[in-house]
């Protein structure tokens, strides 16, 4: 049986193997999307699958993303890895949430929460729309250099996960994972009730950086509105009515920024008062007006 290990497809005996044996800063770390289907195995709740291997914790409640069948993106991953193996800071797809449960071994995180007001993770740069993120290579690097001052960031959450744990990654958290010696996890992505607007706002607005969905389904977001008006009326409309908020108050806030920048041009030019200096945070982008 084969398995996908990062850009790497391994029989599991030949990754066990490479586990026992590798001494490498960062080593490769399996992380398979089809281990249910290649294993055959039953997932659901006990009460609609007797049979079951596992089943989502009902604590999460329900995952909406459901609604949308076989045409939902990939959900579920097994994750398997040596010590000092991980995942560098990244915030999971589809603006979804997450819940990781430790079947063997251990796992540390960091993690720090959605806001708009805090700056990303120590040492992670964010392009402009978020589609790209740019942190140091290796989980070592990245503790060595950036790992003390992360824990004084506000907002910074840290633990170790052990085995028969389960922890849960709210949409939208960064956060870094790194096995602290060989372990075993099973990890699946929804869309809680809580999250649904997040959703459809990263589906509607972020069309580009959507992962996960078969070739053949066109327009998720189109998909998914379609399918929760069939099944959820109200709970979308609610959602939809929060998402054109939250449109709303980006286009004023922009609208703000540019008027008033455009008074201040308009003062400059009439007054030989002295210059000032304006820009969209300190990226160095300020322009001097004489």
């Amino acid at each position: 049986m084969v398995f996908r290990a990062e850009a790497v497809d391994w029989k599991l005996s030949t990754y066990v193997d490479y586990m026992r044996n590798n001494a490498d800063e960062s080593p490769l770390y399996l992380f398979d999307r089809a281990f249910v289907s290649k294993m055959g195995l039953k997932v659901g709740p006990p009460e609609e699958e007797p049979e079951a291997t596992y089943w989502p914790p009902p604590c999460f409640g329900e995952d909406f993303f459901s609604v949308l069948g076989n045409d939902r993106p990939d959900r579920q991953w097994l994750i398997i890895g040596p010590e000092r193996s991980g995942s560098t800071f990244h915030k999971d797809p589809n603006a979804t949430s997450a819940w990781n449960a430790v079947v063997r071994g251990s796992k540390y995180w960091i993690m720090f929460p959605s806001s708009s007001k805090l700056p990303p993770p120590p040492g992670v740069f964010v392009s402009d729309d978020q589609s790209e993120v740019t942190s140091p290579l290796s989980i070592a690097e990245w503790l060595l250099g950036f790992h003390a001052e992360a824990r004084r960031t506000p907002g910074c959450i840290e633990g170790i996960c052990g085995e028969g744990e389960i922890l849960h990654v709210p949409s939208g958290w960064w956060h870094l994972v790194v096995n602290l010696e060989p372990s075993i996890a099973i990890t699946q992505n929804f869309t809680p009730r809580a999250h649904l607007t997040a959703t459809l706002d990263f589906l509607s607005n972020k069309a580009d950086q959507v992962s996960g969905f078969r070739k053949d389904v066109h327009n998720p977001y189109e998909r998914f509105v379609e399918n929760m008006r069939k099944t959820h009326p109200e709970l979308l409309q609610q959602a939809l009515d929060e998402l054109k908020k939250k449109s709303d108050g980006r286009k004023r806030k922009w609208d703000e920024l540019v008027h008033g920048r455009a008074a201040q041009e308009d003062a400059g030019d009439s007054s030989e008062a002295g210059g000032f200096s304006f820009g969209f945070g300190d990226d160095g982008s300020d322009v001097e007006v004489p």
